[in-house]
């Protein structure tokens, strides 16, 4: 039987802001990437994701931004890469240790938004974010987007790379993710959702919106935890998956 990790953004509210619906998310998903408090997040929700995901038994990863709450972690910010090293290793090291605390354990790192897609172009810049990591805990997997040099870079670290394709985001030809910018770019209709996710599975492959093949070989789909539509993704995801006798099962990174 063909098994997929599903994964999902969360403990992205801050304060007084609500940023996608938790709660209802959990019960779809294996593995949630949990917001570090500098592109979304603040102590209190990270705590309470923390729990929540404890107690959905949904495997735990750090999910480390640009230090940008006004820009959600999507603009990329001018940063040294002992800047860059300083904050990932700050927002790591505090996601790891609140986990620990409560008894559970960090699995893996996937950065995100505009640093993610940054290191998938941007080699030196990957390297610095995974050795921070390896700083932080040599046995944490490093999450990257599929078919990017992320994955070399990860591996010559001696640490395991997961790749990650996308149930609600399109493609470009290269494999990068389509800009937020252009129209289309994000998908939230759940049938098309549903669609993507099986083809990458059963097929290795998706469409860009011109038509053009895609090659896409993925160990998790993530939804983002932002989208309004997500928890209707995910049911409609789940009915498929059954559909086509797929099991959702959390990766292992050993």
């Amino acid at each position: 039987m063909i098994t997929i990790d599903i994964n999902c953004d969360m403990g992205e509210s801050f304060g007084n802001y609500t940023i996608g619906n938790d709660d209802a998310i959990f019960p779809y998903i294996t593995s949630c990437n949990i917001a570090c408090g500098q592109h979304a997040g603040d102590p209190y929700h990270i705590l309470k994701t923390i729990e929540n995901a404890l107690a959905n038994k949904v495997q735990i990863g750090a999910h480390p931004g640009y230090p940008d709450l006004q820009g959600f972690g999507r603009r990329v910010l001018p940063m040294s890469n002992e800047e860059l090293k300083a904050s990932v290793l700050y927002q790591v090291s505090a996601i790891k240790g609140m986990v620990e605390s409560l008894g559970g354990t960090l699995s893996y790192v996937k950065p995100h938004g505009a640093l993610y897609n940054q290191m998938a172009k941007d080699k030196d810049l990957a390297e610095t974010v995974v050795k921070t990591c390896l700083m932080v805990d040599a046995n944490l997997a490093i999450m990257g987007l599929a078919g990017s040099h992320v994955k070399a870079i990860t591996e010559a670290n001696g640490m395991v790379f997961i790749a990650e394709a996308f149930a609600d985001r399109r493609y470009e030809a290269d494999g990068q993710l389509m800009s937020r910018a252009k129209e289309g770019a994000v998908l939230d209709d759940s049938e098309e959702a549903a669609k993507q996710v099986i083809s990458i599975l059963k097929e290795g492959y998706t469409s860009t919106l011109a038509g053009e093949k895609v090659n896409i070989n993925a160990q998790s789909f993530c939804i983002h935890g932002d989208n309004p539509k997500a928890v209707e993704l995910l049911k409609a995801i789940d009915t498929a998956l059954k559909n086509h006798n797929i099991e959702k099962k959390a990766f292992s990174i050993t």
